[in-house]
């Protein structure tokens, strides 16, 4: 079906510090126009109503402890991650053919969508293209930059891809985003988001369902080509631009984004045989989509009092970013040896956050906001 474009979208700018050969960035580059805001500001604007998309928030700066564990974890897990990709790019390509156009949601799918793309190329001798986009829950996509995909690839079938899953927040609003597309515009986008770790289960395109360490979710922009997290303001995004992001030029000496890319791409050649044999498994096997993240956190919701479910964000993804960017109440792990967690337990000490085990959690860990106008209870023992 062709889809009729209404004038012309933005045309992407350099942005970023990975190589565009890796990934266009579809964002308006944002650096000097909005200022960032403090944690507990942050915090206190968004329980009471703003939106997570209008602020941003100070880029956490890590103490030298905390960035050796993370060369240590990208050693020990970059076969592992390479692997997983490998998977998930399989799949890919079994579904969408050589024709895909691979479309990563800022930010933590943008490195995510970088293996992919190299290990097309480097096992299947493809270019595909690939692109970062934003996505923003209660807002939608952005659908100039959809419109510029389409345009520039007219033949192509696009791909979203993610870095992980947490309660499928993001994976209900890319569904709804692409029915909303289909209506306004007679166009249907695929809403099957590929991700590399999919501990939610809410997902058919993944590589793992464990709910283990990824290294590029241990850190900020500087594992995201050194852009923040997308922005959506009408004061500083007009009709035709795509969504906002701050590009961090200052923070180059501390970037590790194309080592994080070039360490795990490099195991591509020895787990490509791996991929290929689980990827095929992955395929004649039936895969569910459960919620089963969801369900854990609703319980988790009525067991903590929690009127606003936003509260909770599970997995080690997401407990990671409750501690570089929210305000932590407590952090709940299923057992504290466990080796995914050595980042959060360093980030949580650090922060004077309180950790406590749950044996019944279905997550590596969970990530509770600290309510800024409820009570609350404590059950775990």
């Amino acid at each position: 079906m062709s889809i009729a474009l209404i004038g012309e979208p933005s045309k992407p700018m350099p942005m970023g510090s990975y190589d565009s050969r890796d990934v266009v960035f579809l964002l308006k580059d944002i650096s000097g126009m909005l200022t960032e805001t403090s944690t507990e500001e942050r915090e206190g604007r968004i329980q009471s109503g703003g939106h997570y998309s209008e602020m941003l928030p100070i880029e956490y700066n890590p103490s030298r402890e905390y960035m050796d564990l993370f060369f240590q974890t990208l050693q020990e897990t970059a076969q592992k991650v390479a692997l997983a990709a490998g998977i998930v790019s399989e799949l890919i390509l079994a579904k969408k053919g050589a024709k895909v156009v691979l479309v990563s949601l800022a930010r933590a799918g943008t490195p995510v969508g970088i293996l992919m793309k190299r290990y097309l190329s480097k096992v299947y001798q493809l270019d595909i293209p690939h692109y970062s986009i934003s996505i923003i829950r209660g807002k939608g996509i952005d659908e100039n930059a959809i419109r510029y995909i389409l345009r520039n690839h007219p033949e192509g079938v696009i791909q979203f891809v993610d870095g992980w899953t947490g309660k499928g927040a993001i994976t209900r609003e890319l569904t709804k985003a692409c029915q909303d597309y289909y209506q306004m515009h007679g166009y249907q986008l695929d809403d099957d988001l590929a991700v590399l770790a999919d501990p939610g289960h809410c997902a058919q395109l993944f590589g793992t369902r464990e709910d283990f360490l990824i290294p590029s979710a241990c850190l900020n922009s500087t594992v995201s080509g050194l852009v923040s997290r997308t922005v959506y303001r009408e004061d500083l995004i007009t009709q035709g631009d795509f969504h906002g992001a701050k590009f961090y030029k200052e923070l180059s000496k501390e970037d590790v984004s194309n080592l994080f890319v070039d360490t795990v791409s490099a195991y591509f050649t020895s787990v490509m045989q791996q991929a290929k044999t689980l990827a095929k498994e992955h395929q004649e096997q039936t895969t569910q989509v459960t919620w089963q993240g969801l369900e854990v956190v609703r319980k988790l919701q009525k067991r903590f009092n929690l009127g606003d479910i936003n509260l909770i964000k599970p997995g080690v993804g997401e407990t990671t970013r409750v501690l570089l960017r929210r305000t932590p109440w407590k952090i709940l792990v299923d057992n504290k040896d466990n080796p995914n967690l050595k980042h959060i337990l360093i980030l949580a000490a650090n922060k004077g956050v309180p950790v406590e085990v749950c044996p019944d959690l279905s997550y590596s860990c969970c990530g509770l906001i600290l309510p800024l106008r409820e009570t609350t209870d404590d059950f775990c023992q």
